[in-house]
């Protein structure tokens, strides 16, 4: 009598993990070990560049002239350049002025971008669709250098601390991506809320942003970097050098390798110019590096869940 034998009667004879999808079973050794030499390439070419400015902003004008401007490991390290940036109230200013317009900014970027998310997030609220549109757009048409600024000067912004804000407020990409996390939350879940009495307010805040950590915690970096890093803006709209960011002040010691301001009268000998340089580069990344390790586990899931649904 002839054994009828079905599928999974055959796909349990050949054993376990027979008939997966090749992307779910185990990769061989050489495509492991090839992985593994990738990831130390991409490490040591993000990690060299790094250890080059920090060791650079540690060595003596003798170490910097032998190694031809840069330097690799320092053999006497010292601190005097990060001594001397700090030393005037320059560099120092400048990072609460950076701090201040990073985390304002980040603020207002992230209450923006999360309620006109919700909105255009449900079908059926008022201008849904136009609004929708209107976001999209501006991914294929940018308004121009000189618009923007008349608009700032006619607003009276210029010289405020607002024009390295509000220009910027609501990116349309992360609008697109927070938007399609939204609405990825079930519709039910919503429904029931308004059911027992919960307005649209109360919703978003006990429900769809708890709901919603990874993606806003994703959205939240990429605003605050941008803010830390802008500095083309306060060369725009800032004319009065007190009132600039940190990275303007850093463009500033690129150019020059000399204090600026106050701390130039006050100075006597001064460390080797690249250590300067170097210094101030090293106080400008400290704080996003910082921040990025309590936010990177968010990424994945936060981008990609954003960006595959709705």
């Amino acid at each position: 009598m002839t054994e009828l034998i079905t599928e999974p009667s055959r796909r349990r004879r050949r054993g376990p993990g027979v008939g997966r999808p090749i992307w779910m079973g185990r990769p061989p050794a050489v495509v492991l070990a090839l992985k593994a030499l990738a990831l130390i390439v991409i490490v040591a070419l993000i990690a060299f560049p790094f250890l080059i400015v920090v060791s650079t902003s540690l060595a003596t004008e003798a170490e910097i002239n032998a190694g031809g401007g840069y330097v690799l490991l320092p053999t006497t390290p010292t601190l005097d350049a990060y001594l001397q940036v700090l030393a005037g109230d320059v560099v120092t200013r400048a990072i609460v002025v950076s701090l201040g317009v990073t985390v304002v900014g980040t603020a207002v970027s992230l209450v923006s971008t999360v309620l006109a998310a919700y909105a255009l997030s449900r079908r059926g609220t008022l201008l849904h669709r136009p609004l929708l549109t209107l976001v999209l757009l501006t991914f294929l048409f940018t308004p121009g250098l000189i618009p923007i600024y008349l608009m700032i000067k006619q607003l009276g912004l210029l010289d405020s601390y607002w024009a390295l804000i509000l220009p910027g407020a609501v990116s349309a990409f992360n609008l697109v991506i927070v938007r399609g996390f939204f609405m990825g939350i079930p519709g039910e879940l919503l429904d029931s809320a308004r059911i027992d009495g919960a307005s649209e307010f109360r919703i978003l805040a006990q429900i769809v942003v708890p709901l919603s950590r990874a993606v806003i915690a994703v959205i939240g970096m990429f605003y605050a970097v941008g803010y830390w890093n802008a500095f083309f803006s306060a060369l725009l709209y800032l004319n009065d050098s007190t009132k600039w960011p940190l990275q303007l002040v850093l463009r500033t010691y690129v150019l020059q390798g000399t204090p600026i301001g106050k701390e130039a009268a006050e100075v006597g000998v001064l460390p080797p110019t690249q250590a300067l340089q170097m210094a101030v580069v090293v106080l400008a990344i400290i704080p996003i590096a910082c921040i990025y390790p309590f936010l990177q586990r968010h990424f994945r899931r936060g981008v990609l869940t954003g960006a595959v649904k709705g």
